[in-house]
């Protein structure tokens, strides 16, 4: 419990900065992944967030992604993401990734803790924009059942986004936001499971005041 608390300590701690603008957001996600083999994975996912300062809606992203599982603890994906963007529900602008990333599963035990892992590459383009903007993402899990062998768990995470270049809509090189989230997961069902928390995004800007979001998280995920 000491480790687990300075865990969250560190991970809940913000930037110090004199001025931040603060929104107010809802992000809704469902993911499902199907086991095809004992190796092939094909997993979906869409993601829904809604906005105070933009008026509701303002991106729907749509994550499809093929994995192999290289043993029990690492799998690598390798999928496509589709993702309008809006202001107040019209849309305004489409944006295509690709999308690399490798996968470690329980690689740690701290007590009662386990610690999982991702590191994710991203290649971006939007439509009648020129430039690829290249992105790397790496992601930190911490999860602590409420009792031993109990599926209901206290979950910690810690994601980075880092630009590796610069575009005309990638104006930041070197590290964007950050995104650490508290939440609770517990399973609904035999292949269901749901997750409720808080994430706080804090955005970096070099030429105007850093940003804070501060997010209600909901998420549905299933698996065959």
């Amino acid at each position: 419990m000491r480790r687990l608390s300075l865990c969250l300590f560190a991970l809940m701690a913000l930037p110090a900065t004199a001025h931040a603008s603060e929104d107010e957001q809802l992000w809704t996600t469902t993911s499902a992944t199907v086991k095809l083999s004992d190796h092939w994975r094909l997993q979906q996912e869409i993601v829904a967030r809604f906005s105070n300062d933009r008026d509701g809606l303002y991106e729907v992203e749509s994550n499809t992604l093929v994995g192999y599982k290289l043993n029990e603890r690492m799998t690598v994906w390798a999928g496509y993401t589709h993702d309008p963007q809006y202001d107040g529900g019209d849309f305004t602008v489409m944006e295509h990734r690709v999308r690399e990333q490798v996968t470690f599963d329980n690689i740690l035990k701290l007590g009662p803790v386990s610690v999982s892992a991702r590191m994710r590459m991203e290649q971006r383009w939007r439509e009648g924009i020129d430039g690829t903007a290249w992105r790397l993402r790496p992601y930190v899990k911490l999860t602590m059942p409420f009792k031993e062998g109990g599926k209901t768990a206290l979950i910690l995470s810690h994601e980075s986004f880092i630009d590796l270049n610069k575009t005309n809509f990638q104006r930041v090189q070197g590290e964007e936001r950050m995104r650490n989230m508290i939440a609770i997961t517990t399973p609904l069902a035999k292949n269901m499971n749901a997750e409720i928390g808080y994430l706080h995004q804090h955005g970096f800007r070099p030429d105007a005041d850093d940003s804070n979001d501060n997010v209600a998280s909901l998420s549905l995920s299933f698996s065959f």
